[in-house]
């Protein structure tokens, strides 16, 4: 099994990029360890907004890039995505624009009317919200019908890839780091709880909630819940302490979220790198065959997907 390039993952972040690799002309494999959908991916919240990330001018044109792409395809009505009001609260007011404001038209301050309790100012705008099983199977899907072509393997090193292609892409989320000696990489553990929808369809999000993150992320027959932000904690099983201080804030911000039907408590792990995400065409790893690194996105793949994605292409072009 040969291709021009080999992409090691995935998940949101490998199959944006193959996808983008193949529509510049070239054969695209995949090889990931996981079943698909991707584990981690596939439990994210998944609506459009910088988590886990530091301010710069290459995060917000990479967040840009993917608004954009993904508005089009709600308007598109590629399966899973949809565009829909969002209202981000804080407890003081700060008529200064956040960082990523030039990814977001129509970004205004909340009016006095769009106040929820103590949380008196924010910002209001339209957000990208990806219902992550369907959006990735429909990516899945998007590459094979391309031609793309997918095999299930665990490696151990980068190196391996080199027997398939003269290019490798190094998007296997967590474990990235230790497949290039990046010992900086370090799990986010997220948990959620998702309830069935009792007729919500605005998202809504507190920043500074001294009790933890909180939002809430209405779909189309569930609400997603969140959630925690856990630095190197590797477990997956649900607790359930952190689950009802969950449901509590929610709650609290949304009243009609109380008694509505738990589904289930997702669990995941958030690829995240201190000094934040690793883009770069890597020459030196390996002897003979250069290295794209695309990994470290933290609790922001579904945001910077398409964007790092469209780097990436670039840099595979002059490789």
């Amino acid at each position: 099994m040969k291709a021009d390039v080999v992409v090691v993952g995935g998940g949101i972040i490998g199959l944006t990029t193959a996808i983008r690799l193949l529509e510049l002309g070239a054969s695209v494999l995949v090889v990931t360890d996981e079943a698909l959908p991707a584990r981690t991916s596939s439990v994210a919240a998944a609506v459009w907004y910088p988590t886990g990330l530091r301010a710069g001018h290459e995060i917000t044109v990479r967040a840009s890039d993917t608004y954009a792409e993904l508005a089009r395809q709600a308007a598109d009505g590629v399966p899973g995505v949809t565009l829909g009001p969002c209202r981000t609260y804080t407890a003081v007011r700060d008529t200064a624009r956040p960082w990523w404001a030039t990814a977001v038209p129509g970004l205004r301050l909340l009016r006095t009317d769009e106040a929820n309790g103590p949380w008196t100012d924010g910002w209001s705008f339209d957000a990208p919200t990806v219902d992550m099983p369907v959006y990735l199977d429909w990516l899945v899907t998007r590459f094979l019908t391309a031609g793309g072509l997918l095999h299930h393997r665990r490696i151990n090193h980068l190196s391996e890839g080199a027997v398939w292609a003269p290019l490798i892409v190094n998007a296997a989320g967590l474990t990235a780091g230790s497949l290039c000696g990046d010992p900086t990489m370090t799990p986010v553990r997220g948990q959620l709880v998702l309830v069935s929808n009792p007729g919500l369809r605005i998202s809504l999000r507190v920043q500074d909630h001294p009790e933890g993150y909180t939002y809430i992320h209405p779909r189309r027959t569930d609400v997603v819940l969140g959630g925690t932000f856990e630095l190197d904690r590797w477990d997956l099983a649900p607790d359930p302490r952190t689950a009802s201080a969950i449901l509590s804030r929610c709650t609290a911000l949304e009243p009609r979220l109380a008694g509505a039907p738990v589904l289930s408590h997702p669990v995941g792990l958030r690829p995240h790198r201190p000094s934040g995400v690793r883009l770069e065409l890597d020459p030196h790893l390996l002897p003979t065959t250069p290295v794209i690194h695309n990994y470290g996105h933290s609790g922001s793949g579904v945001t910077l997907s398409w964007g790092c994605a469209d780097e990436v292409a670039r840099l595979a072009a002059t490789a």
